[in-house]
């Protein structure tokens, strides 16, 4: 694991440094994600929708109305189950 230190502007601006950028594929004007944990940055990743307008149509569409309610368990569910992969041999 490779280790690179940033310094912080008086503006609460960091430069990430060109090899990190490469590492997350990341441009100018790109968004990234700070994943806290309770140490404090655990991961930095580039956003998967930056925007309000880049989440048009990525979900598609539903076969029925769904309650919100519904429409969040889901959510949780999928979240789950990328945070907690099952092992398949």
């Amino acid at each position: 694991m490779k280790e690179f230190d940033a310094t912080i502007t008086s503006n609460g601006r960091v430069t990430i440094p060109a090899e990190v950028r490469r590492h997350l594929g990341v441009k100018d004007g790109d968004k990234i994600t700070f994943l806290l944990g309770d140490e404090g940055a655990d991961h930095v990743k580039p956003s998967r929708y930056p925007t309000i307008a880049s989440v048009s149509g990525a979900a598609g569409k539903l076969d029925r109305p769904m309650p919100w309610k519904e429409m969040r368990e889901i959510a949780i569910e999928d979240h789950q189950a990328e945070k907690y992969p099952l092992n398949h041999a």
